[in-house]
């Protein structure tokens, strides 16, 4: 582990203001909206059986949010977390490329244990996805119903036709609508703040809730069984996880630190410690605390629009976070190909993955219209969350024993953190049968289908190496059978950048020729985030004819291998013809039979994820007019 390689940078203030503005608009939309509900299930959950709110249920529920803030958000994310940095790319799978080899693959590229854990941690964040855009939109427009209590029958509609919208208007891009996330956030966390001081003012006794001793004192009340109460404390402190998987998109920590301490939280304490003074003076205020802090009518309309841009900014947050966690992933080899298309040609990070975009879009609508109100989804809401900050924690002490050496600091971060994580898991496994099942069931899924993917990918390599494992064993078949070598030049995708592919041999049986020149290209992603050009061409002469070339790309980047090689003429590396150049890749069919290495109902769903992947060729820019495919029959 490094510490981020930004942290000696020093912005210019002008930069670092447009930076902590930008960072407000995509960063902090999820725990920035989350003052809609977390107060109030909080409420909920210390009156459940008609009991009366008193003045010490508001002062331990407020200290415990407060200093859940403080120690998960400020403490282990911001002063610890955001630490450990891929070249200044934060997130999980850039977390598991700074563990040693030894951790994440066995002997033979087998997935090992770490890597299943951040594996199981990226399939949670897609749960966390499809909850936080359904919970937030609908958290917002439920203050129609607050203001015009005539008007709840709108809610669901309303909601729905709003996160419709949002997934529809993905495809077009969010450059242009992005220029607006900022100020809109600066501006919610100004209104929630303001909102919150006033109220306040009006009962300043509330502020002896910054006391620790308030959220102790609730555990001593209600022993063991106070825990529960947290499931509904984390729900002001989701969106922590995104403090460091975005950190990439601003040029290390200090950004996004600085938002946060500036700006982001004093908004929230305020927020939260006001509307907790209101519940002291109207206990009635309870069901719907966030609106109750302005008059009934246009003000509440005005406040509900506000709400509703800002919950989509959240939503839309996630959105692209679950875009850029797919390519990753499919960049390191745990995802099947999928469609991707960039919106912003002079911008890598804006993409749009459609398979992605409609499959979370479709379970935000049918989260909606299934539980139907916020304070319902507030059930399902939380598990996912707790369960991938758990997995960050293991994943970064790893990262500090095996990196740093930092054994005994190791154990006691561990410690630390995990008496912050286990019991906010357990709090919110307790919701499992109320709702908490959905992203569970989703990240299970989905964990399945990468760890399926993985395999099935590295068997196939596998398969190919031992069939031909060096040019050497391949020569002598090639000059027994082939005839002759015509014009132009052959490229042939290989999966591992040594033993030669199958269907080169397969090719020089059947059609008894062979380019004259050849060139055996393999695209390596490095455990990195980004790959300078000067680093992307690895080339050597095998003779006869033949070169391997080596593609290298980092996991945020796209390969383009039609422009890799352009990069090897350009620099004179290869003596070839690029307007004389044949793509020719291997068209897999997994046969599917008993007795193989992969377990017959997984083989049967690796097989049907093959057929269903991208083509090579769009995955890697080839055009298509420039490729021939070559069968391939496997049977793992």
């Amino acid at each position: 582990m490094t510490t981020s390689v930004y942290s000696s940078v020093v912005h210019a203030p002008r930069k670092m203001s447009a930076l902590v503005l930008s960072a407000l608009g995509v960063v902090f939309g999820d725990i920035g909206t989350s003052p809609l509900y977390a107060l109030r299930e909080a409420f909920l959950h210390v009156t459940e059986g008609g009991r009366a709110l008193v003045e010490s249920d508001v002062l331990q529920v407020l200290s415990l949010v407060f200093w859940a803030l403080m120690l998960v958000v400020s403490t282990k994310y911001l002063l610890f977390i955001m630490r450990a940095d891929n070249k200044g790319e934060g997130g999980l799978f850039a977390l598991l490329a700074l563990v040693p080899e030894r951790f994440r693959h066995g002997p033979k590229r087998q997935i090992a244990g770490v890597a299943v854990l951040v594996v199981l941690g990226s399939s949670l964040l897609y749960g966390d996805g499809a909850i936080t855009p359904a919970i937030s939109v609908l958290s917002a427009v439920e203050g129609i119903a607050v203001a015009r209590p005539e008007l709840s029958r709108f809610v669901v509609p309303v909601t729905l036709a709003i996160i419709f919208g949002l997934f529809w208007i993905q495809k077009r891009g969010t450059r242009s609508i992005g220029t607006f996330f900022g100020p809109v956030c600066l501006l919610w966390f100004g209104t929630i703040g303001a909102l919150g001081a006033v109220q306040i003012v009006k009962n300043p006794a509330v502020l002896q809730a910054l006391s620790p001793h308030h959220a102790v004192g609730y555990f001593v009340q209600h022993g063991f069984h106070g825990i529960f109460i947290l499931g509904a404390v984390f729900l002001a402190v989701t969106g922590g996880e995104a403090l460091y998987a975005d950190m990439g998109h601003f040029g290390g920590p200090a950004p996004i630190r600085r938002g946060w301490v500036l700006v982001v939280a004093p908004a929230l304490v305020l927020s939260y410690f006001g509307q907790g003074a209101l519940a002291l003076r109207d206990p009635s205020t309870v069901s719907n605390l966030f609106y109750e802090m302005v008059p009934k009518g246009a003000a509440t309309f005005a406040l509900a629009a506000l709400a509703s841009a800002a919950t989509v900014i959240a939503s839309q947050a996630m959105i692209s976070g679950a875009f850029s966690l797919t390519r990753q992933a499919m960049q390191l080899g745990f995802f099947p190909r999928v469609t991707i298309k960039h919106t912003a040609a002079e911008q890598e990070g804006q993409i749009y993955i459609p398979e992605v975009n409609w499959l979370i879009g479709l379970a935000c609508l049918l989260l909606v219209v299934g539980f139907r109100s916020s304070a319902a989804l507030a059930a399902a809401y939380g598990i996912a969350v707790s369960a991938t900050m758990l997995i960050t924690t293991c994943v970064f002490v790893v990262v500090v024993a095996t990196r740093l050496g930092w054994r005994k600091r190791a154990v006691a971060l561990a410690a630390m953190f995990i008496a912050l994580d286990v019991p906010f898991v357990i709090a919110n496994g307790a919701k499992f049968m109320d709702g908490g099942w959905v992203p569970v069931v989703l990240a299970i899924s989905i964990t399945v289908v990468m760890l399926v993917w993985y395999e099935g990918r590295r068997l196939i390599a596998e398969s190919y190496l031992t069939r031909f494992k060096s040019f050497d064993d391949v020569w002598p078949i090639i000059q027994a059978t082939v005839a002759q070598r015509v014009a132009g030049t052959g490229v042939f995708m290989a999966s591992m950048d040594k033993g030669v592919p199958p269907i080169l041999v397969h090719l020089a049986e059947r059609t008894l020729s062979l380019h004259k020149q050849i060139v055996l290209l393999t695209v390596v992603t490095q455990d990195q985030p980004i790959v300078e050009p000067r680093d992307r061409l690895q080339i050597e002469e095998i003779g006869h004819g033949f070169w391997r070339v080596r593609l290298n790309f980092g996991f945020m980047q796209q390969p383009d291998v039609p422009r890799g090689l352009n990069l090897a003429l350009r620099r004179q590396l290869l003596p070839i013809d690029e307007e004389r150049v044949t793509y020719y890749l291997a068209r897999e069919r997994i046969l599917a039979r008993p007795g193989g290495q992969m377990p017959l109902v997984l083989e049967m769903l690796f097989s049907f994820l093959v057929r269903n992947a991208v083509n090579a060729d769009r995955y890697f820019q080839i055009p298509p007019e420039k490729v021939i495919e070559v069968g391939a029959q496997i049977d793992l």
